[in-house]
């Protein structure tokens, strides 16, 4: 038993090795978009000490390394790690930042920016969810995160302002909260729009508070759900 395991996990590493590779192949792909240096190391290697493995009930180390979105229950999606690796590239997290992310899923985005950040205050609107990732990011050591179960459009009015601001699902419009809660100098990545033409956006602020906008390129996530949508009316 104890040679089976070594093996697997033998496997886990190289398949785990294999998905960084993979990303930083997409990097150079999308040159234009990122730029000659990619995505940057200190996002790698955050990706490189989290295992998506122990964020995907019951999946082979094939499956979850593997560069593609995999359902995590409820109707939702934990994200492709190119996907995970850009939006939190794109966000340039300092040691000093406080990160909101909107969409805790079961953890995975959430570790990979306990990496990088001073603190993470992320907000899940499926309390399932919300339980279990408390329970996963305990368990690895992640003990800069704060989880609370609620409405994500609304932000987190008592932590705010923001440095960063992370939206793991799709509003249509991006909801007024995450900007007001957003620091000046901040930065927001969040996809938008209609279910077929979404966008990756970012929002910035500059020193006086004004508000500008860039589309990355089209993706396709989870819509972000309205608290009775998410079957759960005491959300606010």
């Amino acid at each position: 038993v104890a040679g089976q395991a070594t093996a697997v996990d033998a496997d886990c590493l190289r398949e785990h090795a294999a998905m960084i590779e993979t990303i930083r192949a997409y990097a150079r792909s999308e040159a234009t978009l990122l730029g000659p240096q990619g995505i940057s190391g200190s996002v790698l290697h955050a990706m490189g000490q989290v295992e998506r493995r122990r964020f995907i009930p019951g999946a082979s180390c094939s499956v979850a390394f593997a560069d593609r979105p995999v359902l995590i229950g409820h109707d939702q999606t934990i994200s492709q790690p190119f996907i995970v690796a850009l939006m939190t590239d794109l966000l340039e997290i300092a040691p000093t930042d406080r990160v909101l992310e909107i969409g805790t899923g079961l953890g995975y985005q959430t570790a990979i920016l306990s990496k990088l950040a001073q603190y993470v205050y992320s907000i899940e609107i499926i309390e399932e969810l919300a339980v279990r990732a408390r329970q996963k990011l305990a368990r690895q050591g992640h003990t800069n995160v704060e989880i609370r179960v609620s409405d994500g459009s609304a932000g987190w009015a008592e932590h705010a302002p923001f440095d960063k601001v992370i939206v793991t699902a799709a509003p249509e419009l991006i909801p007024p909260p995450l900007i007001y809660q957003l620091k000046n100098r901040g930065k927001m990545v969040i996809p938008a729009g209609l279910a077929d033409a979404q966008q990756l956006m970012v929002v910035a602020k500059d020193a006086s508070g004004s508000v500008s906008t860039a589309n990355i390129l089209p993706v396709r996530f989870s819509r972000l759900e309205e608290p009775e949508a998410a079957g759960d009316p005491r959300a606010t």
